[in-house]
């Protein structure tokens, strides 16, 4: 819910600039560069549809993105972020409440078709490559507290996972607001097959960006 609040907060703000404003070149045809920074709030939940209880988590989210025009509708836009991801969890065992977060630290590359319908809003959808660089989990139980990490060799391949995502960028001049949704769809094994994970990651993004 927080989450949604922050997305509708940035849109309406986004709106209200775009009404402010009486002179503006269109430039859909051109071909841009930016840098964005932003939050992701994320989550996991269980495929196969069991009793899964985990709360969601903000990390952050930054990067560079190219805006490639194929006409003034259409166009692709790649990315490159650096992206945070991860859960909450809660529990009691042997009578002793605890805490568990985990926080997945992932370059996400995403390669998103790019519809145009007017001069300031793009709406984006398509695939995104993952690839997992390190994994950190803090635990709290008791008077017990440790954090374990563990960084990932590039020669693993089970790292890499193809997911969805899908949003829009609204374009006021050089600063873009964006605000998106993805989640995880396949598991690279390491052998060239891939493999559908039981738990899989499910995000919620907003970034602010400017366009060179």
């Amino acid at each position: 819910m927080k989450n949604a609040i922050i997305m509708i907060a940035l849109v309406a703000f986004a709106t209200t600039s775009l009404k402010a404003q009486t002179t503006n070149s269109d430039n859909r045809d051109n071909l841009t560069f930016g840098l964005k920074v932003g939050s992701n709030f994320s989550n996991v939940y269980d495929s196969e549809g069991e009793d899964f209880v985990a709360d969601g988590k903000f990390g952050l989210a930054a990067g560079a993105f190219v805006v490639i025009p194929l006409g003034k509708i259409f166009g692709i836009q790649p990315e490159i972020l650096y992206s945070q991801k991860g859960f909450k969890s809660t529990g009691t065992f042997l009578g002793q409440s605890y805490e568990m977060t985990r926080t997945t630290h992932f370059i996400d590359v995403p390669v998103l078709l790019s519809i145009k319908p007017v001069e300031y809003v793009s709406i984006l959808f398509g695939p995104q490559f993952s690839y997992l660089m390190k994994q950190t989990d803090d635990f709290t139980g008791g008077t017990l507290t440790s954090t374990q990490e563990e960084e990932f060799d590039n020669s693993n391949l089970r790292k890499n996972i193809l997911a969805l995502t899908g949003g829009a960028d609204i374009n006021i001049d050089h600063l873009v607001i964006g605000v998106r949704a993805g989640w995880d769809i396949k598991d690279n094994d390491g052998d060239g097959n891939s493999t559908t994970p039981r738990y899989k990651n499910m995000w919620y993004q907003a970034t602010v960006g400017y366009k060179f």
